[in-house]
């Protein structure tokens, strides 16, 4: 079995290099040309900056993946996982601390291996393209303090999920599964006042009227929010963007302070009610629920298979390794096993786009607003407007840039007619 899970891996693992590479040879056959409707954000220069810009973060990408799969291949195939485990397992007797030492060192360890693409990607390619604004102290700085909170939250949940195990050993899956999903709320109202303030700036809208052009917007689709704000960005890079964040009455609405200087006031709108649309359509609950509905299947499956004795043999591992280190092994099983759930994921979600998009153009009246607003986000971000169907297919949360503004545009000629 373990050469048959060593093959799976394998051959799903080329076959998503395969999709990199017919994604790039596709921008190569068709990146030369300025879509249409995007000549004036778009010249040909720009075109091939944009061009270059996704081969760079694809090869970083690429070497990063190919390191990461090799470090993983000789973790669990290699037989290390065993003699980690049992040096872990050697330096407490305590299941949970066990527990904490084997997550928390395989964790800083993953993220020590991954600074060097990290440093790369930001300080050379981002640097060479003129997005990078982060300076090597915010770097630091931002590193030790997300280190910190995750370090912080990962020890805690472990704690918990571990000591449920310990008191509701026939029970613990559905424990977990609601501890779970009660701590994935409560981290949506506090992150918006505890762990996003650590790391940006939030004030109010400082652009005159913009506020004022946002709520009028707002009471329009019946949609309450508590502030809107603007973040410094400009502080680590170029790139812009908006979002939602928060949940219930500590919605807010958070611009970049980047996207602010790059659109007009109705382009921002525009975007806005774009993820007002999630909200009214449903998406968010919708998405909520599907996640709890597959994490509660999923804390059953794993009940029933971290005990039975032939999971750690599927590697080639001994029956009597720690509970932690079968749930390694069976996180790696279920990643091959969910890979097809992927193009139904990244379907489902442009689904929700498009129809967050025709909300948006309605609750505006003007379709065009919102397709200006990409075109220059895409501009701006040296977006690829080329992929290929099957990578986007697979890959792509949206709708590819050009297919959207095509899509705007054809109800703008409806409102028109």
């Amino acid at each position: 079995m373990k050469i048959i899970l060593f093959v799976l891996f394998t051959v799903i693992t080329a076959f998503t290099y395969l999709l990199r590479h017919i994604n790039l040879q596709h921008l190569k056959l068709n990146g030369n040309k300025v879509p249409e409707g995007f000549e004036g954000a778009i010249d040909e220069e720009k075109l091939r900056s944009s061009s270059a810009y996704t081969f760079d973060t694809s090869r970083l990408g690429l070497w990063d993946s190919l390191f990461d799969n090799s470090v993983l291949i000789i973790f669990l195939f290699g037989g290390v996982i065993t003699g980690y485990d049992n040096f872990i397992t050697s330096l407490s007797a305590s299941p949970i601390i066990s527990a904490i030492l084997f997550f928390l060192l395989l964790t800083w360890i993953s993220t020590l291996l991954g600074i060097p693409f990290d440093l790369y990607g930001t300080f050379s390619i981002e640097a060479r393209y003129g997005f990078n604004t982060t300076t090597p102290r915010i770097w630091i700085t931002d590193f030790f303090k997300s280190q910190a909170i995750g370090t912080i939250l990962l020890a805690f949940l472990i704690t918990v999920v571990f000591g449920l195990i310990a008191w509701s050993p026939q029970q613990w899956w559905l424990w977990v599964w609601g501890f779970m999903a009660f701590f994935s709320l409560f981290m949506m109202f506090i992150s918006p006042y505890l762990i996003e303030p650590l790391f940006n700036k939030y004030e109010p809208v400082t652009e005159e009227g913009l506020e004022d052009d946002i709520r009028a917007m707002m009471e329009k689709a019946g949609l309450k929010v508590g502030k809107v704000l603007q973040m410094d960005a400009s502080k680590r890079s170029k790139h812009s963007n908006a979002y939602f964040t928060g949940i219930g009455k500590v919605k807010r609405i958070v611009l970049y302070d980047t996207l602010i200087k790059q659109m007009s006031h109705e382009e921002i709108v525009a975007v806005l009610a774009h993820e007002i649309g999630h909200w009214k359509k449903g998406h968010i609950w919708k998405r909520l629920l599907w996640a709890e509905i597959m994490a509660l299947a999923g804390s059953w499956i794993s009940f029933k298979l971290l005990y039975w004795t032939e999971l750690p043999g599927l590697l080639g591992l001994p029956s009597d390794i720690s509970l932690a280190a079968k749930m390694v092994v069976l996180g790696f099983i279920a990643s091959l096993a969910l890979f097809p759930m992927g193009p139904f994921s990244a379907w489902r979600s442009r689904c929700h786009e498009r129809e967050a998009d025709c909300f948006a153009s309605e609750l505006t009246g003007k379709p065009e607003d919102l397709a200006s607003a990409l075109v220059k986000m895409s501009a701006e971000n040296l977006s690829n407007l080329f992929p290929h169907p099957l990578y986007a297919g697979f890959y792509y949360s949206h709708p590819p840039t050009v297919e959207r503004v095509q899509s705007l545009r054809k109800l703008q000629y409806v409102e028109r007619g």
